[in-house]
């Protein structure tokens, strides 16, 4: 209960933060050069990101509130409904923070906002098992006719499986990097909005079966899990390579703004392809040993049950 009072708390601090800081909308003027000011204080007036994450971490601490009071034995962990908050602030992060407002006028900065969205939220929110809070709040006819047939039909077992997650995460960065749809995303703020949304979605599809903490159509072992993400790393490494070693700035947005600080566009675009490649595969790397942990423990458990057989005898 701790737990969801101060998750409550900064809920109301966030909301105050938004009433009481200096706010503007995204897809204007290029912003001036940043000060730790802006960096801290500019937050994005749009509501949609703000409501969102509103009903996402309310709805998610009403349902743990009624579960831990309807089953205080079996309560909802407490580092899960931290996780969940957490990704949801990241997202918030991402698109209302000041790196929205910067990532028009650098690559850098929004290959960062791409990481957040993609490899940093997703995890995160994964982490958090809504789908699992989901079937323990609901009551059992919402469960029978309305959840379950849902998650056990065709077009969920289908997005939901690894063996579509997986490619799919990989050509999304592919086509959003190496498509005009990039410069279209920084001159159209609802194809920018729609990007976000497919790095999002995508990154939650690919995450999921890595974290595996709700039921899933087609559950991945944990050797599977690791040749998962690993496989994964040298396609994330292409996309920032490829920026890195383009012999000239590959967006015609950058190429065109008009500053008289901060790094070249061309410098900004090396810079942003080194971020992409190296962040990118160290938050892929950072999975691999949580991976391997958690199937060293399942090994234990299970070499513990078969010594209990053995010892009970026939």
């Amino acid at each position: 209960m701790r737990t969801l009072r101060l998750a409550s708390s900064g809920l109301a601090v966030v909301a105050l933060t938004l009433l009481t800081t200096k706010v503007v909308f995204a897809h204007g003027a290029l912003p001036s050069e940043p000060t730790l000011a802006i960096a801290l204080g500019w937050w994005s007036a749009d509501p949609i990101p703000w409501l969102a994450a509103g009903v996402a971490a309310g709805a998610y601490l009403m349902a743990v509130r009624r579960i831990n009071g309807r089953a205080p034995r079996v309560p909802i962990a407490t580092w899960r409904v931290a996780a969940w908050m957490l990704g949801v602030a990241t997202v918030l992060l991402a698109l209302t923070s000041s790196i929205d407002l910067y990532a028009e006028s650098f690559l850098t900065v929004h290959m960062v906002q791409h990481l957040l969205l993609a490899m940093v939220a997703p995890p995160l929110l994964a982490l958090g098992a809504p789908v699992t809070l989901l079937l323990r709040v609901a009551s059992p006819n919402l469960r029978r006719t309305v959840i379950l047939p849902t998650l056990h039909s065709r077009l969920v077992r289908v997005v939901a499986s690894p063996f579509v997650a997986w490619p799919l995460f990989a050509t999304s960065m592919f086509v959003t990097h190496f498509s005009p749809l990039y410069d279209a995303a920084l001159a159209d703020p609802v194809v920018h909005d729609a990007e976000h949304l497919v790095f999002l979605v995508t990154g939650i599809l690919f995450w999921w079966p890595v974290v595996a903490a709700d039921p899933i159509p087609q559950r991945l072992g944990y050797g599977g899990r690791f040749a998962y993400v690993v496989l994964q790393m040298p396609f994330n490494a292409a996309v920032g390579l490829i920026i890195y070693f383009a012999p000239s700035v590959l967006y015609e947005h950058y190429a065109t703004v008009t500053r008289t600080w901060g790094p070249t566009a061309f410098t900004d675009q090396q810079i942003g392809g080194l971020v992409m490649w190296g962040a990118g595969d160290v938050l892929l790397l950072a999975a691999v040993p949580l991976i391997v942990a958690a199937w060293m423990r399942e090994d234990v458990r299970r070499s513990a049950r078969q010594d209990a057989v053995l010892r009970a005898g026939p």
